[in-house]
């Protein structure tokens, strides 16, 4: 029931309120009352799984089994507390038996710009996918809060989440994201304070061997808009020699579902010279996906008329250059959640 309204999943027998309950409004109807959640909770699942869809799946699920089980809560914990424990048991369940979820880069070494065929795309099931910062990230007015939110939903973090067994990545994200007691957690869990601990251990261990670097979209950073600015007029003007001067030396593109993933300015711009010149002419439309600068690629319409979607683009960037351009070819499914339109006039 993935992105469906809460209200459509009324069963009868549901009690219509909560009641007792100090830490939101009592008098307000329980949909407005768990919908208050929803933004973080996503946020929580989708690191978890590391897709927006299988986020959004799990907190509806969560928010019907807070509705039905509402009269044996009785107030007992806060009400985050209390959906925090059964979205992490929604989240855990999945991941029981889900194949853990990975980026191109994962599958094996760079492929070669020169390459015709970029490989057969792969199941949607085994990609880590980007999120709106909209859905994901609970709106805020501080803005070192702001930042440290799209931090923590950077696709490199939420892809080496992804590494970790799914007990000690709840661990991490509550402790170190959320920023829980090792006690709230142990609790959460039902486990103990030095179980927590140790895990949180191991998990700061297997994080430190992955790069998860790369700075966060700041819309009034007069270098990262420049930066972000000449890489769309370079883009649309297909410029590959501007295009070049952006890159790292050792940036990477990748295009999931396809396995192909290139290393290289060389690699790079054989690719975009040869078998993916279909994109000159494209245009893009700024978005912001996983805290990170984003555009909706779309290239010319084979009927010469406007433009058809191709790509989400999210860029990651690093010390004022770009060091990963990421294209999600999913566009039926990512377009219309991150709001852009079905075509360009």
């Amino acid at each position: 029931m993935g992105g469906t309204d809460f209200r459509r999943a009324r069963t009868s027998g549901v009690p219509a309120r909560f009641v007792g309950v100090s830490d939101v409004a009592t008098s307000a109807p329980i949909e407005s009352q768990l919908e208050a959640y929803r933004p973080e909770l996503t946020g929580y699942c989708y690191r978890m799984l590391g897709s927006a869809f299988e986020a959004e799946d799990a907190v509806q699920d969560t928010f019907v089994r807070a509705w039905r089980s509402f009269e044996r809560f009785e107030g007992r914990s806060a009400v985050r507390t209390w959906l925090y424990r059964i979205a992490t048991n929604v989240c855990l369940n999945m991941l029981a038996s889900a194949q853990r979820r990975v980026r191109p880069m994962d599958l094996g070494p760079a492929g070669s710009g020169g390459a015709t065929h970029p490989g057969e795309p792969r199941p949607d099931e085994i990609w880590v996918g980007p999120a709106p910062d909209s859905r994901v990230l609970p709106e805020g007015s501080d803005p070192a809060e702001v930042v440290a939110g799209r931090e923590s939903v950077r696709l490199a973090f939420v892809a080496a989440l992804q590494h970790l067994p799914p007990r000690q990545r709840a661990v991490l994200i509550l402790r170190e994201v959320l920023a829980w007691s090792a006690q709230e957690v142990a609790d959460l869990l039902d486990t103990t304070v030095a179980s927590v601990n140790s895990a949180l251990q191991r998990a700061r261990a297997t994080l430190a061997t992955t790069d998860t670097a790369a700075e966060v979209y700041r819309p009034l950073d007069d270098e990262q808009k420049a930066l972000v600015a000449r890489y769309v007029r370079a883009f649309e003007a297909y410029d590959l020699k501007a295009l070049t001067t952006l890159l790292h030396e050792d940036a990477t593109l990748s295009m999931p579902p396809l396995p192909l993933w290139l290393r290289g300015h060389d690699d790079i711009l054989a690719w975009m010279a040869g078998t993916g010149s279909g994109c000159r002419g494209s245009r893009l439309v700024p978005v912001v996906a996983n805290g990170l600068p984003a555009f909706g690629q779309y290239r010319p319409s084979l009927d010469g008329s406007g433009h058809d979607p191709w790509a989400l683009i999210v860029l990651e960037i690093s010390g004022g250059r770009i060091a990963a351009v990421n294209n999600f070819l999913d566009t039926a499914r990512l377009f219309p959640l991150f709001g852009l339109p079905g075509r360009l006039q």
